[in-house]
C-alpha cells in the first residue's frame, strides 16, 4: 500500500508540475467581427523578453489576414476606429517587419484562415510586453490594448498598415 501511496504522490506532482509552468501572467479577449458575432478568443501571455499571442478563430474569410497590436483597450464597432491605432514606441511611426527603420511595435505576422474559415496560431513578438518593466511598450496601460484582424495581409512595408485594409474583427485584452 504504501508503494501505490507513493506512486499516486508522484503521479499527482507530475500533472501539477505543468500546470504550474503554465501560470504566467496573460490576458485575453473575445475576437468579434464587425457585425457582433463571436469569432473567437484572443490570450496574450507575458514572457521574458516579450510576449506569446494565441489566436484561435472561426467564422473568418478565408486567406491571409494582417493582425496587429492595437493602443487602446475598445472595439466599438462597426469599425473598430476607436482601437486606436498601432501600438508603438516612438513618433514618427515607421510600419514594416521589413523595414530597416521600422518601430511599430505593433506589428505581427500575418494571420492564415483555412477555407473553412479557421485558424489556430500561436506568435511571439519580442517588440512589446504585457505590463512594462521590459524597455518595451506595455500593451497593459491605463488606456489597455486590443488585437485588431484585418481584411487583407500586411505586405509588411507599405504606410501606415501595410496595406491590410478594413478592421474586420478586434478582441479588447483584459
Amino acid at each position: 500500500m504504501r508503494r501505490s501511496g507513493f506512486l499516486t504522490l508522484l503521479l499527482a506532482s507530475a500533472i501539477a508540475i505543468p500546470s504550474l509552468a503554465c501560470a504566467a501572467d496573460s490576458v485575453s479577449g473575445e475576437l468579434k467581427g464587425t457585425d457582433g458575432a463571436s469569432h473567437g478568443i484572443v490570450t496574450v501571455t507575458d514572457a521574458p523578453k516579450g510576449v506569446l499571442l494565441r489566436l484561435q478563430v472561426q467564422g473568418l474569410t478565408p486567406g491571409w489576414h494582417g493582425i496587429h497590436f492595437h493602443e487602446k483597450g475598445n472595439c466599438a464597432a462597426p469599425k473598430f476606429t476607436s482601437a486606436g491605432a498601432h501600438v508603438h514606441a516612438t513618433t514618427p511611426v515607421v510600419h514594416g517587419l521589413l523595414k530597416a527603420d521600422a518601430n511599430d511595435a505593433g506589428d505581427l505576422p500575418n494571420l492564415y484562415v483555412a477555407p473553412d474559415g479557421t485558424a489556430t496560431v500561436e506568435l511571439y513578438s519580442t517588440l512589446v510586453s504585457l505590463k512594462g518593466g521590459k524597455a518595451l511598450p506595455a500593451l497593459m496601460d491605463a488606456d489597455g490594448a486590443s488585437v485588431v484582424v484585418h481584411a487583407k495581409p500586411d505586405d509588411y512595408q507599405t504606410q501606415p498598415i501595410g496595406g491590410s485594409g478594413d478592421r474586420v474583427a478586434c478582441a479588447v485584452l483584459h
